[in-house]
């Protein structure tokens, strides 16, 4: 495989574990916050993480590059 090329694929696989485990606890804190706990706190907490990782997943992918052409910015500044 090829080196740009496995980049790549790093890339994807660790955004989808970094938005999975992110939207994982974020939809839980914010349903917790929204809805408290009772019996049907884990659906509405499931229901509301498959909705955040849905939209989490393809951001990250594409926000990535971005974050981090901005912090190999921020610290050249920091370095001069």
């Amino acid at each position: 495989m090829g080196r740009m090329k496995s980049a790549r694929i790093r890339q994807l696989v660790f955004g989808f574990y970094m938005s999975g485990i992110m939207s994982f606890l974020m939809s839980a804190v914010i349903t917790l916050i929204n809805t408290g706990i009772d019996r049907d706190f884990p659906m509405r907490w499931l229901a509301a993480w498959l909705v955040a990782w849905g939209v989490a997943f393809p951001l990250v992918t594409f926000i990535a590059p971005l974050a981090g052409k901005m912090t190999e910015a921020t610290l050249r500044r920091f370095q001069s």
